[in-house]
């Protein structure tokens, strides 16, 4: 499986590389020799079979960001170039006449029309930067009231922000505004459903994130919880928990634990990451918790769901999916996943996966939006 993976992804390099390259030559040819086009062609190849190159070596630090970005660039390119094509069309389909001797005719576009073609996909290209940086760094709040089937004092009204991935590009400016964001919307509880971390602690440790994060959990009346997610457990599961718990978060991990909410009990569940194969199962959970009372429960990923919706659970939330993150991802993640984005009222309970809070590898959404939800869950009688 793992050699199939890498075959796609080298398939997938490819197709970017050549898509990349022919848009640069059409882009390019106003200005440039044929013998030119052709070495910028070439070079598109040669960068990114290079990359690829230290990145299997591991020669490249922060390699797969690299590899990221560079695929980035190429399929905004080619996004583009598609763009540019159909703004094209549009043009010669607006310009058509039609003689009665030799049917439709279309007309010579002048040269202004293609040079300003080219300043269209010049500025489109820098726009889609600028709008997948602002998707990526400025968040929406996702508003959803939920009625459970169980006796409730009030409205209990929970923060969902999954997939924070802290590190050197996510750090302290947006726990900060995470923080104002829970003050304004005037959350009860924070959930982080996993991917707290982008790998490990350095950024974390580097950069004094512990602070500020301290702050977040002393800001939420009944406080912050959460699981971990895959990449929290690639080689620094310790580590990360021990800093999450030193800044107050409530760590449920194969746990459980009841918060009491205005006099009543409200029971939260936390999983391990499936990547963690020795995990408890949520059944074996569920026995130590009473389902006649509202019963919610943070899992990483949202593969379960199906399963979910057959037990005594209130309320899911996941991440994991980002979303996609980039266009036409989003598409791929909905296809696989019962539920891979939004809100679902799923046989017994009701199910949310978020696209994160933060981001994966590389700091731009296209297609996706950072978000944190806001979920007010009131009894139904």
């Amino acid at each position: 499986m793992r050699y199939v993976f890498f075959a796609v992804i080298i398939c997938l390099l490819q197709l970017f590389s050549l898509g990349a390259a022919v848009s640069l030559r059409w882009w390019l040819q106003p200005w440039t020799t044929p013998t030119l086009q052709i070495a910028v062609m070439i070079a598109v190849f040669i960068i990114s079979n290079g990359l690829l190159l230290l990145s299997a070596s591991k020669l490249l630090a922060n390699s797969y960001r690299w590899v990221s970005g560079w695929m980035l660039v190429m399929h905004f390119i080619i996004l583009t170039a598609g763009l540019t094509g159909v703004a094209y069309g549009g043009y010669l389909l607006s310009t058509m006449v039609f003689s009665s001797s030799t049917g439709l005719l279309i007309t010579q576009p002048p040269e202004t029309i293609i040079f300003g073609l080219r300043v269209f996909a010049f500025v489109l290209f820098i726009g889609l930067f600028v709008y997948a940086l602002y998707s990526a760094y400025v968040p929406v709040v996702r508003r959803r009231t939920i009625h459970i089937n169980k006796s409730m004092q009030g409205q209990l009204r929970i923060a969902v922000a999954s997939d924070l991935h802290l590190g050197r590009l996510f750090g302290n400016r947006a726990i900060d505004r995470l923080g104002r964001l829970l003050v304004e919307q005037r959350a009860d509880m924070l959930l982080m459903p996993g991917d707290i971390m982008d790998d490990n602690t350095h950024a974390y440790a580097a950069y004094d994130m512990q602070n500020n994060l301290t702050t977040l959990c002393d800001q939420l009346p009944l406080g912050v919880y959460a699981t971990l997610g895959n990449h929290d457990l690639y080689g620094h599961e310790q580590p990360i928990s021990d800093s999450l718990r030193s800044a107050g978060v409530h760590l449920l991990n194969d746990d459980v634990l009841c918060v009491n909410h205005q006099d009543q009990p409200v029971w939260l569940i936390g999983r391990f990451d499936n990547h963690k194969r020795e995990r408890v199962a949520t059944t074996e959970l569920l026995s130590q918790v009473d389902t006649t009372l509202p019963v919610i429960l943070l899992d990483h990923r949202p593969s379960d769901i199906i399963e979910h919706s057959k037990l005594p659970i209130d309320l899911q939330v996941s991440g994991h999916t980002h979303d996609g993150q980039i266009f036409p991802a989003n598409f791929i993640v909905r296809a696989i996943n019962r539920l891979g984005y939004g809100y679902e009222a799923i046989g017994l309970g009701h199910f949310v996966v978020s696209s994160g809070y933060g981001f994966w590898g590389i700091p731009f959404r296209l297609g996706s939006r950072s978000e944190v939800w806001l979920i007010t869950v009131q009894s139904a009688a």
